[in-house]
Order: C-alpha cells, then structure tokens, then sequence
C-alpha cells in the first residue's frame, strides 16, 4: 500500500481542510502524509503497524524507520529500525528504537545521534526529549568537528567532550556536563566535574569567550580573559581583563547598544599604574590611564543619519604597551591619518540629487614625534615625545552641501556645491619653504585661527563623434571667503581675503580596440587641456629674506586640506590637482598620456597608464617633492596585471621628468593558492611628506606544510636603515572546527622609551565554545 494515506492518524492530526497556504512539504499546518510498504490495524487494541520504508511528514517534521507503531489509545509512536527525525530547522536525529508522543515533539531514544546546526554532532546511549526546549543523553558525546574522512571512512574528532550525562536546555541556553573530558585527537586532557558552555543553536548568550595568551618583555607574562554579558535582546557588555605578571592588571570593557534607529559601540580601558620602558622598567610616578574609543550611528528617517565618535587616550603609546589592537580603524564618516584618534560629530541628508554634512571634529595625535624636544628623566634618558597636540585644530563647524538639478543645462549637467570650515589650533607649526630637506621648523603661539566659506558651480557635458572620439567639455566658478586669525605674517593680527577662482577645459579620449582569439586590446589615449585666471593665493607668511644662516625663501601659503599630496594616475587628470580648497591651480595646463589594456577571456588581465603633465610657466605652490612645480612635470607611470589566477602585480612610479630618476615608486604582488597566499609591498620616496627619504618593504603570507598544519610570517623593514621595524613568525594549526596558533614576534622600532621588544601570543578557538569558525 505505497503512497497510501495513514487513515487513522489524520484524526489525530485534525486533518481538516484549512484555509491556511501549504508550506514547503506541500502540507498545511494541520495536515499529515504518511506512506509506507505495508499498513495493517488492529480495531480491538487500537494500534496501527507500518511496515517497510515508512515515512511520515507532519507540522514541518519528517519520521522515517523501517517499522512504525501507532498505539492510538495512549497516544505513542514508536519507530524502530534506523529512525529518523528531520526537523524544519535543517537538525536531525537518529536511534535504533525511538518512542515519541503523537506530536513527535517528546520521547526517548535507544542508540541516539543527532546533527544540530554549527555543524554539531551528539551521540548518547540513551537519550530522553522532554519536550521542544530540554533534550538529555546518557553517555553522551559531543563535537563540532568531522567524524567522517573525505573518503567516508570514519575519523577521530579533532576535540571532543564525553560525559556521563548531557543536558541541553534551549530555554538557558545551555548545554550542561556531568564527569566531563575534554579529548583531543581521542586522548583525554581534561576532567572536570561540571562543565557548560552557550548552546550552539543560541544566537546570544552570556559567557566566556576565547583568552588571549601571551608573554612579552614590556608586560611579562599575560593573559586576558573576556566575558560577555548580554543584559537585554538589544545590548551587551564584554568585560575583559587582562592579568600581566611585570606591571598591574588592565581593565578593558566593551558596550553595545541597539536602538530601533541605530546603535552604539563603546571601548573603554583602564588602570592605575607608572610608566614603563620596553623592558618593563617602571618610572614616574603613578597615575590614571585609559582610552576610550566609542562610536554612534543612527538613522531617523530614510535620508538622515547621524553619528559620534568619541576616542581619547591619556598615554601617547598606551595602546601599544598593552598590546591593544583594532585601535585606528574608521567608525565615522570622517578618518584621521594612521595612529591618530579623531573625536567627531555629525548629521548627514542625502538623497538622489542632494548631498549636505555639518560636522565638529578633533583630533589627538600619537605618533612619535623627533622633531619635539625630549623630555630628559632623572636618570638623564631622553623620551622621546608623541606630537603636539596643540597644532591641530579644532574643526567647527565643518560644512558640504551639494546639489545636482535632474535636467541637463546646454546639453550637460549642472553641479552647485557649498562648504564652510573654521579651524582653531592653539599653536602653529610652520615649514619654511626650501628648508624642509634640513628640518627647519617654526612654531608660532597663538595659533592660526581660519575660517573659509565656498560657493561652487561646475558645468560638464560630453560629446562622442562618429569616429569615437570622445569630447568633455567642463566649466567651474568658485568664490572663496576667509577671515584669519592670529596670522604670522600680520604680526598675529587678523586679516580677510576674497577671491573669485574659474577654470575652463576639455577632455578629449579616442579609445581602440582590437580583438584576438582569446582576448581584447585597448588604447586609449588621454588628454586634458584646461586653462584658469591667476589664482590669489593666501599668504599666512610673506618671503624671508636671506640670511646668514638661510637663502631666502618663497611665501607660505595657507594649506589646511592639501598636506598629504602626492603626484600620482589618481590626480593626473585633475583640472584642480589639489584635493582641498585652500591651494588652486591656474595657468593654461596640458595633462596628457595613455592607457593600454588587454583583457583575457579567462579573467586574466594586464593594464599600463603614462603621462605626465605641462603648463605654460611654473608653479611654486606646488610643494617641490611633488615634480609639478616646472613647466614639465615629473612622468607619472602605473601599471597592474594578473598574469594567472590568484597572482596579481601592480606598480607606480614617479619619474624625474629630465634624467628618469625614479623619485617615488610603490611595487607590490598578491599570491593566492589552495595551499596558503603571500604579498609583497615595496615602497621609496626620496622626499616624504615629513621631508625624509623613505624605503620600506613590508611582506608576509600563510602557508599550509603537511595537511591542517602550516607556517604564517610577516615582516616590515626599514631599508635605508637597513633594519627592520617588526617581524613575526607563526605556527598554526586549523580545520573545520579548531583554530590554534602561536606567534613569536619581534619589534625593534622605538616607540617612546618602548624600545625594541619579544614578544608571543597563544590563540585558540574551538567552533561553538566562542567564536564561530567557517571550514574552506
């Protein structure tokens, strides 16, 4: 009787005809299926037998066995015979016998084993099911690793838990041990008692999470041990100590809130001890020390959102004697150089055609800093300092507005843009134009105050000819206000300066293509004619005449948002290269150069960009490093390719624009296979953004050896000191369910009175007990 309905169960199923829509079975809620080789019912007893291949779905359940007993007067199901039970939340169980009520929600199992999400494992003797939320398993074992090989032969677990008893309570949220071992490989390490950690199938639960593990020459030896704490559905607390055997305990702490509009995330850290050397040496006197580094974003309707950062550290190199990571990463709209913190509020509309952001900010500065004087210690050691604070300004308000029309304006679209800024620094710090390559400085107090309001338009349309050459005619107009406070060059007294700045050009592009059997080439070249008024620049200190000690120098021009330029492919074909407002280009302009490309069918691919660019008489606002100050610039070349898969290069390099010296260049390669992935970066710079000569090479990878096991290391070198900064070397082992490792690393940079330092750290993290792991 295949496929024949089980006639008795439906009254007790109330099979009815529901007006609720099947699910995915093709059941409605209150329906069942049953079908089976062989039915048979005894009238007098009430009991109902299927025999052969049985399978019944009900309520989102599917039962399989090879015998099915249905004892109608007492309302129990027995299924003997390879029994299944799959449940709608993709979990399974298995037993040689199970008894189950009518419901199959509660019952008890003979030989049980279970699959449960995470990729779970239980087996147990015996096993009872009290109900939806309370299983128990008598000889019980448990794992989230694989118990079957590639080839599916059985395999030892990487770490398992036997117990006598196992509760699993998903009301708590628990899965309880009695006479607990914890086994690795099969062989047993650890006895305990009484054991519990968070159930798998629990998406939050309080509790302890991984340590981390380490020894270093700062701290001595060190361990930190996490605890989540989840007070309510929308928030948490993770208390983590950290016990240190050189110098006193520190406290970390992390808050998160959720609010129906957004959410809130809070770092903090405390201790009360003295200041310490590399070697863990402590000195001065002792005194509160902490950090915080909190974060807010919301969004009250569809085209607002609003947000804070709040980060602030009462030591310069807190973070990195205690070894706190995760530090310098973006949590606002608004991100500060490396190792600087930045304190921001924000609100922020924006839709389709608008744009507007109003804005406060500061910002604390933790880099070494040679250029300050150190501070001599009673010993007569000189610290080094971090930088002055007092020479980053204040930023309020800060203020973007953009608005682009839909319709199109003589054939081509319109752009209005609006943006205000005051800055309020209590010193300046000035660099004397020429003197830069020596180091000389000059420090002004008060400090420049300045504030600018900007109204922008700018008009772009584009024509393409029937040959394929490709036009783009632009227009932009912009006028500048500013008031300046506290300038130097008016004996720290104030001044206002107006100015109306317009810029007029063409980009012309003609690309070719040709297609292969197997590929396309393109070339493409580019160029951009662009030609401005004289730019009134604004002068915070006239030209120095020479001296004794110094040749005389150029103006020093007002510069608060174009410090870190650099000539590259990304501002070539800028008509304004600056990225800010204060500095403007003018003068007639020729930016010129090419793009060749070919493009595999395979995915491979290879591209090449040069150019470099000219101007009708030089420029000094440039800065000298960049190669844009003579009437040729510096060649700009840049260039990536992926030779094969999971191999990939790129490069750029600026040229001197008379011998090809190579002024700046940046090299670097990715490797990826199925067996681990590496990288390379190469970097030099004859003339920094701090005025140095820089060569860097930084480089690292991962590689699996013998099977799980595998090597990891990483390296930066300063190459012209011929030293390196920092180096790490690893020992991992990882599968699907274990992740351990051990990293020895070695820093010799001098951080502060830091000092070069050994250092290792002990990871461990075990799927379901903390940190989810995701096999390959």
């Amino acid at each position: 009787m295949a496929g024949a309905a089980w006639a008795i169960l439906s009254g007790a199923a109330h099979a009815q005809a529901p007006a609720d829509a099947p699910g995915p079975d093709g059941l409605r809620p209150d329906e069942l299926y049953m079908e089976a080789d062989l039915v048979t019912y005894d009238d007098k007893a009430g009991v109902a037998t299927a025999s052969g291949e049985v399978e019944v779905r009900y309520q989102g359940r599917t039962l399989r066995a090879n015998e099915l007993v249905y004892d109608q007067t007492r309302g129990v199901i027995t299924a003997k015979g390879d029994a299944q039970i799959l449940n709608a939340d993709g979990t399974s169980e298995y037993a040689d016998e199970i008894v189950l009520d009518e419901d199959m929600r509660a019952g008890a199992a003979i030989g049980f084993s279970a699959r449960l999400q995470q990729n779970v494992k239980l087996a147990a003797a015996t096993a009872v099911r009290r109900d939806e939320t309370s299983h128990e398993l008598n000889r019980a074992i448990y794992t989230p690793c694989d118990t079957c090989a590639d080839d599916g032969e059985p395999k030892t677990p990487t770490w398992s838990i036997r117990a006598d008893r196992v509760v699993q309570d998903k009301d708590r949220q628990i899965v309880w041990y009695q006479n607990a071992v914890i086994q690795v490989f099969g062989a047993p390490v650890l006895w305990l008692p009484v054991f519990w950690h968070t159930d798998p199938q629990a998406q939050r639960k309080s509790g302890l999470l991984p340590p981390k593990i380490g020894a270093s020459d700062r701290r001595g030896l060190s361990y930190e041990q996490p605890y989540v704490w989840v007070i309510s559905p929308y928030s948490d607390l993770v208390v983590s100590p950290q016990v240190n055997t050189e110098v006193n305990p520190f406290l970390n702490l992390q808050y998160r809130k959720r609010f129906y509009s957004g959410q809130i995330d809070a770092r903090m850290g405390y201790t009360y001890e003295r200041d310490f050397d590399g070697d863990g040496d402590r000195f001065g006197d002792a005194t509160h020390r902490s950090y915080i580094l909190a974060s807010g974003a919301f969004r009250p309707a569809d085209n607002w959102r609003w947000g804070f950062t709040l980060e602030r550290a009462s030591d310069d190199f807190l973070f990195d004697k205690y070894e706190i990571g995760d530090v310098f990463k973006s949590r606002g709209p608004f991100v500060a150089d490396d190792r600087r913190l930045i304190s921001q509020v924000y609100g922020i509309r924006q839709d389709q055609n608008s744009y507007l952001s109003v804005a406060a900010i500061n910002i604390q500065g933790l880099r070494p800093d040679p250029s300050r004087l150190p501070i001599v210690l009673p010993d007569g050691e000189r610290l080094v300092q971090a930088e002055n604070d007092r020479t980053f300004p204040g930023i309020a308000p800060i203020v973007e507005a953009r608005w682009e029309p839909e319709q199109k304006v003589a054939g081509g679209r319109v752009r209005l843009r609006g943006s205000a800024v005051g800055l309020i620094r209590e010193q300046t710090h000035l660099e004397l134009p020429g003197q830069i390559a020596s180091g000389v400085t000059a420090a002004y107090e008060p400090g420049l105050d300045s504030f600018r309001t900007t109204v922008e338009a700018d008009w772009r349309a584009t024509h393409v000819t029937s040959a394929g050459l490709r036009l783009d005619p632009f227009l932009q107009g912009r006028f500048d206000a500013y008031r300046l406070d506290d300038v130097p060059g008016r004996n720290f007294g104030s001044d206002s300066v107006t100015r109306g700045l317009a810029v007029a050009g063409v980009d012309v592009t003609w690309p070719f293509f040709k297609r292969f059997s197997s590929g396309t080439v393109i070339l493409e070249p580019v160029l951009q004619f662009a030609v401005s008024p004289d730019a009134k620049q604004v002068v915070v200190m006239p030209p120095l005449a020479a001296s004794g000690a110094f040749p005389a120098t150029s103006a020093v021009y007002l510069n608060e948002d174009s410090l870190a330029f650099e000539f590259d492919e990304t501002n070539l074909f800028r008509a304004n290269k600056f990225s800010g407002f204060d500095l403007y280009e003018d003068g007639a302009r020729l930016n010129a150069g090419a793009r060749a490309s070919v493009l595999w069918d395979d995915g491979r691919s290879a591209s090449l960009l040069v150019g470099r660019s000219f101007r009708s008489e030089t420029n000094d606002v440039f800065p000298a490093r960049s190669g844009l100050r003579s009437r040729s610039s510096d060649w700009v070349v840049a260039g990536d390719a992926e030779p094969i898969r999971g191999v990939s290069f790129f490069g750029r390099a600026r040229l001197d624009g008379e011998t090809l010296d190579v002024r700046r260049a940046e090299f670097g390669a990715n490797a990826t296979t199925a067996r681990g992935s590496g990288f390379v970066r190469y970097l030099r710079d004859d003339l920094d953004l701090q005025g140095n000569r820089r060569e860097n090479l930084d480089l690292g990878g991962r590689l699996i050896v013998h099977k799980n096991w595998g090597v990891s290391a990483y390296g930066s070198r300063d190459v012209r000191e011929d030293a390196w900064v920092v180096r790490d070397l690893g020992v991992f082992y990882q599968d699907e369910c274990t992740v351990f490792e051990v990293i020895f690393r070695r820093e010799d940079a001098v951080a502060g009175r830091l000092g070069p330092s050994d250092s290792i750290a002990i990871r461990l993290t075990l799927a379901t007990l903390g940190e989810p792991i995701y096999a390959d």
